[in-house]
C-alpha cells in the first residue's frame, strides 16, 4: 500500500481538487478531515466538520479521539486500497494521520500551491469564510445520509436573511457540505429527456395515474457577481390523468414527494419543486 498526500493551508480548496489529484495519482481512497473514502463512497470514520468546536474538529480531523482510529484502520485493513490520499493542511500533520491510522510512510507530497493558482485558492477562502461552504469528495447522495441535519448543497438551500445594509448573510453556525463538480469517474451530464423518462415512468408505474400528458424541466440557477452563476436545481411540471375516486390533494402530495424523492436519488439533482396538474379524471366503464 502507497501513502501519498495534498497538502495546504485550511479553506485553499485542498478538497475540491482532492478527486482529481486522487484520479491522477491513481489512488483508490481518500482520508480527508476524518473520513475514509473509497472509490467515491465513505466507508468508515466520523467528519471533522460535524464537530461543535474547533479544538474537536482539529482532533477529529488527526484521528486522536477514542476509538477513531481504530475503526478507521480497520476498514482499511479490510477494503485493501491500493494507494491513499492524505488530506491535511502541513506535511506535519499528514504524517501524524498516517502514523495514528498505522499506515506506511508518506512515499510523495503534492501540495496545493502546486495545482491551484492564487486567485483560485482565494477564491475558495472566499466560500469557506463568506459563505460556510465545506467541500466532501464524494457524490450528492453519497453526502445524504452522513450530513442529515446539515445543509447539503446542492440538495437542500437556506434563504438567506436580508441586512439593513443590503447583504444576505448566513446566520452563525451554518455550514453548507458540498462536492466539488468533478467526478472521480469523470464528469455526467443528464439530459433533460433522460429526467423526463424518469418522471413518466415514475408516475405512470404508480397505481392512480393513468396517463401522463406532458413533462417540462426547468432549470433554477443562483449567484452574483463576486462567484458567478450555479445550479441551484431543478422545477418539474408536469400534466397527468388519474383515475377517478380518490382524494385529489392526498394523492398530489403523495406523488410530489415520491417524485422529488427519487428523482433526487436517480439523478443526485436538486428537486426545487414538483408541480403536478390534473388534466382530467378517468372513469372506469361500469361493467354489465
Amino acid at each position: 500500500m502507497e501513502v501519498i498526500a495534498l497538502v495546504g493551508p485550511s479553506g485553499t480548496g485542498k478538497s475540491h481538487r482532492a478527486l482529481l489529484v486522487a484520479h491522477n495519482s491513481q489512488a483508490d481512497a481518500i482520508i480527508d478531515d476524518g473520513l475514509l473514502i473509497k472509490d467515491g463512497k465513505i466507508i468508515a470514520g466520523r467528519s471533522a466538520k460535524r464537530e461543535q468546536n474547533k479544538v474537536l474538529a482539529v482532533k477529529r480531523a488527526i484521528f486522536v479521539l477514542p476509538g477513531h482510529a481504530e475503526e478507521v484502520h480497520q476498514a482499511i485493513e479490510e477494503a485493501k486500497p491500493v494507494r491513499i490520499l492524505i488530506l491535511g493542511t502541513s506535511e506535519n500533520m499528514v504524517r501524524k494521520i498516517a502514523k495514528a491510522l498505522k499506515l506506511p510512510e508518506v512515499s510523495s507530497f503534492v501540495h496545493i500551491e502546486d495545482i491551484a493558482t492564487p486567485s483560485e485558492m482565494d477564491k475558495a477562502r472566499f466560500h469557506r469564510l463568506r459563505e460556510g461552504k465545506h467541500i466532501i469528495p464524494v457524490p450528492t447522495i453519497e453526502l445524504k445520509p452522513h450530513f442529515s441535519g446539515y445543509l447539503v448543497d446542492p440538495i437542500h438551500s437556506l434563504l438567506k436573511k436580508r441586512h439593513d445594509d443590503g447583504v444576505r448573510r448566513r446566520h452563525l453556525g451554518e455550514k453548507s457540505i458540498v462536492r466539488p463538480v468533478f467526478s472521480y469517474y469523470g464528469k455526467l451530464i443528464i439530459d433533460d429527456w433522460a429526467i423526463k423518462a424518469i418522471v413518466r415512468k415514475l408516475l405512470v408505474d404508480g397505481e392512480n395515474v393513468t396517463k401522463v400528458a406532458d413533462v417540462r424541466i426547468e432549470h433554477v440557477y443562483k449567484g452574483d457577481g463576486e462567484v458567478g452563476f450555479e445550479s441551484a436545481g431543478i422545477v418539474i411540471a408536469c400534466d397527468v390523468v388519474i383515475s377517478y375516486g380518490k382524494h385529489i390533494p392526498t394523492l398530489v402530495q403523495k406523488l410530489q414527494v415520491q417524485l422529488r424523492r427519487d428523482v433526487e436519488y436517480m439523478t443526485g439533482m436538486v428537486v426545487k419543486k414538483a408541480n403536478i396538474t390534473i388534466k382530467a379524471l378517468f372513469v372506469q366503464p361500469k361493467s354489465f
